[in-house]
Order: structure tokens, then sequence, then C-alpha cells
């Protein structure tokens, strides 16, 4: 096997089997649609870095995710937490909203936010699944999120990243900052 696809195979099939079990016999349509949107929003986000041909947005997706994927099993073994069906006590944080909402903040972050709104969309579906087939709470599902959503933005950065405006805001003052990168 080619060594430049070793690492998105395996950062694939490690979030496959990471929702694998909502593959069961008794799981409703929307829980089973949810896991394979959990799975589809990070493939599709790294897939958007060989369409833009952007070998620097892959290694950042690399970073995000992997950060992602190694904190929310790491915050599932150190928090026994039980899950609202009662399963086991791995409930926190959700597996399948980080992974949604990090492949959906890299497109954000990335290629701004009109490309993001469907993945978005999906992520609060995943989310909604999650919550709907009883695996999860509010709580859970809201770590997850910003779990993964600020590992995307810790470690992405703009496509074209020669103009970033970003909002400034604390409690006596609302603005925006303005940076232009010179090259």
């Amino acid at each position: 096997m080619n060594s430049k696809y070793s690492l998105p195979l395996l950062m694939l099939v490690s979030g496959t089997l990471a929702v694998s079990p909502s593959y069961a016999d008794d799981s409703s349509s929307i829980e089973k649609a949810g896991s394979v949107v959990a799975v589809a929003i990070p493939a599709i986000a790294y897939g958007s870095t060989y369409y833009k041909d952007d070998k620097e947005g892959r290694q950042q997706f690399y970073r995000g995710f992997g950060t992602t994927v190694a904190t929310t099993y790491a915050l599932k073994a150190v928090i026994d937490k039980e899950r609202p069906n009662g399963e086991d006590d791995n409930s926190f944080p959700s597996s399948h909203a980080s992974a949604a909402f990090q492949g959906a903040s890299f497109i954000h972050r990335r290629y701004g936010l009109e490309y993001s709104i469907p993945a978005y969309l999906g992520a609060g579906f995943v989310a909604y699944s999650r919550l709907d087939a009883d695996e999860h709470d509010a709580v859970d599902v809201l770590a997850g999120a910003a779990l993964g959503m600020v590992s995307s933005w810790y470690f992405t950065t703009t496509y074209n990243d020669q103009l970033i405006v970003a909002p400034n805001l604390s409690p006596d003052y609302y603005g925006l900052s303005v940076n232009y990168q010179f090259k």
C-alpha cells in the first residue's frame, strides 16, 4: 500500500469502528443514519483537501481529527458516566458528535462558512440521532460537539489566509479585528 494513503485509511477505519456498535439489529433508522453521517462528514472534510489539492489542509485535518478522537476516548475512559439507556458507562462525551462537528468545523475554518452549512446541519442531525436513540443526554452531545469544534478551530487555518476577520467580544466592548498577512 502506498504510504501516503496509510494514515487517511487508518483514520477512516478508526472512525468507522468508533460508530460501528450503532449498527446493531435493534437500532432505529434514525440512529443508523446518524452513524453514517457521523463518518461521512469527516470523510468529506478530509476529501475536500484533495479537491483543493491542499496538502497543508490535510496535515491540519490529521491534527484536529487525531486530537478529537484521542481526547474523546481518553475522556470516556476517565469519566464513568452511564448512558441514558443504561447500556454501559461510556456516555461522556459523544464520539459521534465530536467526529461530526470536527469535520464540519474543519470545512468552516478552512474553506468558509458557505461550504460548511450542510455539514453543520448534518452534524446537528447526528447529535439529534444520539439523543433520539437514548445513547446520550444533551451534556454528552454538547461536550462532544464542543470538543470537535475546538480541535478544528485550534489546528486549522483558512485556505486563503491573507485576510482574517474575527469578532472581538468582551463585557464592555464589541468589535471586529482585521488582520492582513503579506506574503
